[in-house]
């Protein structure tokens, strides 16, 4: 898959269902059961039979027999409605109200019906086949003018990231999928904030036993495991950078710095580490607004062009300020100028003109100038919550050490503080430090990412009844 793609969400096709009008419910079936075609649906149409008899049974008061079913399935062929109703097998009505709405929304022209919608690209050659079988067609249409297909963020195998997208919106169709950069950028600043070898190997384990379920009152929460062990991975790398093993115990070497020994250092490395990040999201806004609105677009928005030519430009002259490197400081300021006159360019022409087109303009460039100071300020609390994570570790570490020297009541001591001040220390340095990446994730590099939402892709999806179910009587059912 070229890379350009891999960047993207999933490729949509719009599709045409055309089938015989004998066969249509056949067809129906068989692409629920595919689950990968979003169907469009009739606007305000009238509830079919099933509908009403579900509504029936879901209208019952409470002395009434619990229901037997409750999530939706299909039945292959056309069931008795009234014995469902009777036997009150509301998943297999609910399956068969989908489906009549679906079927609502069909296009009759003589025996053919025919339904628009939406598939991904490499799944039309195999949704044909299915529908083939049953006599009918899957055919590639244009895709309306004006319309934005629905968005499918790639699933990435058996490790999904998406969740960590999708939380702050759907993307649009248009923009770029930052799912895989977004959750290394993730963990990235989670291990900043957490790094300690002893308390990322606890999260990996937790992470491990998440994935196969456990606890149970947990698996809700099962998609979100490869975040955990990504955080425990990378708060291990950061606590092998610091020396720290529960704390700043002596037991491992420093291999880079030790927070509280070198404060400053990194501070100076927090901020340029989002600096970094910050330059990036530029440019990935840059990509997005280009590919929403041309070059045009690109070129003067505070998120695309102009504004990674003012980040830019802004980064290298402080740099040269620092570094005392004058014609980088320079260059660095002509660039962010060049980029500050393009961004109020664009921004005057989104106003009426005039005197207060001028103003809000000022306005404007004033809060983009601001906030893309405090955008990169705003990575300081890396540093400063890895300071503070350092800081109660080693706390608990020497109220542990201390006990331990004071005789066997003084290691029962000393086991119990161990426990109780890692649990506490732990649990609150992990949700501090996983509240803060996300933070800064969706409000300094989402912000640059998206500017408009997408409708997400919600393909019809219902599983088949059990072939055996004696509930299923079938009847014959009419052309349609």
């Amino acid at each position: 898959m070229p890379w350009s793609e891999a960047m993207a969400p999933v490729r949509m096709r719009r599709v045409a269902v055309v089938v015989p009008q004998a066969a249509l419910r056949e067809a129906l079936v068989r692409i629920a059961q595919e689950g990968c075609v979003e169907l469009d649906r009739a606007e305000e149409a009238a509830p079919g039979p099933a509908a009403v008899r579900l509504q029936r049974l879901r209208g019952v008061g409470e002395a009434a027999q619990p229901l037997t079913a409750t999530s939706a399935v299909l039945a292959a062929a056309a069931p008795d409605l009234d014995l469902l109703e009777r036997q009150r097998r509301v998943g297999l009505l609910a399956g068969e109200a989908q489906l009549e709405e679906r079927a609502g929304g069909a296009v009759r022209r003589g025996e053919v019906a025919a339904l628009a919608g939406w598939c991904p690209a490499g799944e039309v050659s195999r949704v044909a086949s299915r529908l083939a079988a049953a006599g009918g067609a899957l055919l590639p249409l244009p895709s309306p003018p004006g319309t934005d297909p629905p968005t499918l963020l790639r699933q990435g195998g058996p490790v999904s990231v998406t969740p960590l997208v999708t939380t702050y919106g759907t993307p649009a169709y248009a923009d770029l999928d930052p799912s895989w950069p977004a959750a290394l950028a993730y963990v990235a600043m989670f291990g900043i904030m957490f790094g300690d070898v002893g308390h990322g190997a606890l999260l990996l384990l937790a992470a491990l036993a998440l994935r196969h379920g456990r606890p149970r009152r947990l698996a809700r929460l099962r998609r979100l495991w490869p975040f955990l062990a990504g955080a425990g991975a990378a708060a291990m790398l950061a606590g092998a950078a610091y020396g720290e093993f529960f704390g700043p115990t002596g037991l491992l070497p420093v291999l880079w710095l030790s927070p509280l020994d070198s404060p400053v250092r990194l501070l100076a490395a927090a901020v340029l580490f989002g600096a970094g990040l910050l330059a990036l999201a530029h440019a990935a806004g840059t990509v997005n607004r280009v590919r929403e609105g041309g070059w045009g677009t690109g070129l003067y928005a505070a998120s695309g062009c102009a504004g990674l030519l003012f980040y830019l430009g802004l980064a290298s002259a402080a740099a040269g300020l620092l570094l005392h490197r004058t014609a980088a400081a320079v260059t660095g300021g002509a660039l962010a100028g060049a980029g500050l006159a393009l961004m109020a360019y664009g921004l005057f022409r989104a106003t009426a003109g005039g005197g207060a087109g001028l103003a809000e303009t000022a306005v404007r460039l004033f809060d983009v100038v601001v906030r893309t100071g405090t955008n990169t300020l705003s990575f300081a609390r890396l540093a400063a919550f890895g300071l503070t994570h350092a800081a109660l570790a080693g706390l608990v570490w020497r109220g542990t050490a201390g006990l331990a020297a004071r005789g066997v009541l003084g290691v029962v001591g000393a086991v119990l503080v161990f426990a109780v001040g890692t649990a506490v220390s732990f649990g609150l340095e992990a949700l501090v430090a996983g509240v803060q990446a996300l933070r800064l994730e969706f409000y300094e590099l989402f912000s640059r990412l998206f500017e408009t939402q997408g409708r997400p892709f919600r393909p019809w999806h219902v599983p088949p009844a059990e072939p055996a179910d004696p509930a299923v009587k079938v009847i014959p059912c009419s052309p349609g």
